[in-house]
């Protein structure tokens, strides 16, 4: 059974759009005229693969899901199964209650692939930029295990503790680039407009200018009449540092450069440690075996180098090697974060150390960067205040040495 997109005529003449299942075009029109609707337009529902060119077609960039979507799929999907509904209808509850179009059409797709006799792993995997591999593996886990309402019970738990922690550090960095963005703006207005024409009353009357403020005049004069050479360079370094980054090497070096940085490198690595603990802890306790949930782990890693070496552990543990030795001999995560996997690897209890872990390390990273914005203001106060202070005095300098002089 297929899923089609449609755009018919009602008894009133009205154009009304929606979804509809069917076993082919035809059948897909003949129940509209059933409906009492005349057909328009019948598309389709294709699934976000990617096509052989290995570029997204113009279709699969609208069947993607947003992570707040995800969770909210995810944790609906979840209270359906356990209430007992079969996957199907499940699935279909989700398609009225929803009320995105965009969520509405993935979720049609799926229960076509599902109704077709296909697991729901399977269905998932036909919109892979909506659902990520560590969201069908673990599904599919669930399915062969016979646990799968336990399963997305957990899987949801995930979704919306990592959709969580993600609006934390947004709405905590929000103020603070905000700050910046109007301290920014009030030294440029400065410089480029009051500085100016106060200034230009000393010049008029020939008179000699102390250094500070001949130096503020050569910075305001550069502001105004070189911002296009600026503002050209900025944009070059910018472009210029996009394309280094694209190449592997130099991607990795600059990786592990930021780990080395006394206030980011903190943030990166308790960041990534906690995204790898909770992903491989919810891969576990599915059953997905160890080296699969290492690879897919890995792979929710943002910094290249703690994800190369993921893969470096993997590689370990596949030869006999402990996952605590073999992340430990990176020296790049957490020692909290070690520790807890070799307790739970000698206590049997793996999947509640990840757990624990990931807890320690969100809670460790929510409080590092409160206490970062907490110095971040009164710094940015007294660093906006030194700049504007200096452009006083560079201003009220050549009044005192006027009145010095009529004196």
């Amino acid at each position: 059974m297929a899923a089609f997109e449609y755009a018919a005529l009602d008894n009133r003449g009205r154009t009304r759009k929606g979804l509809i299942e069917s076993d082919g075009p035809r059948q897909a029109r003949a129940q509209l005229r059933d409906q009492g609707l005349t057909p328009l337009e019948l598309t389709p529902v294709r699934s976000g693969e990617k096509p052989q060119s290995g570029g997204l077609s113009l279709g699969s960039r609208f069947q993607s899901l947003g992570a707040t979507d995800l969770a909210l799929v995810t944790r609906q999907l979840a209270t359906l199964v356990g209430a007992g509904l079969p996957i199907d209808e499940a699935l279909s509850a989700l398609i009225r209650q929803s009320q995105s179009p965009r969520i509405r059409r993935i979720i049609t797709g799926v229960r076509g692939k599902v109704v077709e006799g296909q697991t729901l792993a399977n269905g998932l995997a036909a919109y892979p930029r909506a659902f990520p591999e560590l969201y069908r593996a673990t599904v599919a886990a669930g399915e062969e295990s016979g646990h799968l309402d336990a399963v997305l019970d957990r899987l949801a738990d995930y979704t919306e503790s990592r959709q969580a922690l993600t609006q934390k550090i947004q709405l905590a960095l929000f103020y603070p680039a905000l700050l910046t963005l109007m301290a920014v703006v009030v030294v440029v207005g400065l410089l480029v407009y009051v500085v100016p024409q106060v200034v230009q009353v000393f010049v008029q009357m020939d008179q000699t200018l102390p250094p500070l403020t001949q130096g503020l005049i050569t910075v305001s004069d550069f502001f105004r009449e070189r911002w296009p050479i600026l503002l050209l360079g900025l944009m070059a370094v910018v472009v210029g540092s996009r394309l280094l980054l694209k190449r592997p090497a130099m991607r990795l070096h600059w990786h592990r450069q930021m780990l080395r940085l006394p206030l980011i490198g903190k943030l990166n690595q308790g960041f990534n440690a906690a995204r790898f603990a909770r992903t491989l802890s919810i891969l576990s306790a599915a059953g997905v075996p160890m080296l699969k949930a290492l690879q897919i782990s890995g792979e929710v890693i943002t910094n290249q180098a703690m994800r190369r070496a993921v893969v470096a552990a993997t590689e370990r543990v596949r030869e006999g090697s402990s996952l605590s030795r073999a992340l430990e001999a990176s020296k790049l995560f957490p020692p909290m974060t070690v520790q807890l996997i070799a307790s739970g690897e000698q206590s049997g209890q793996l999947e509640n150390m990840l757990q624990r872990a990931a807890n320690q390390q969100e809670r460790e990273l929510e409080t590092f960067i409160n206490a970062l914005l907490g110095l971040f203001e009164p710094v940015l106060i007294l660093i906006m205040g030194g700049i504007v202070l200096v452009i006083v005095i560079a201003i009220l300098l050549p009044i005192f040495e006027l009145n010095h002089m009529v004196g």
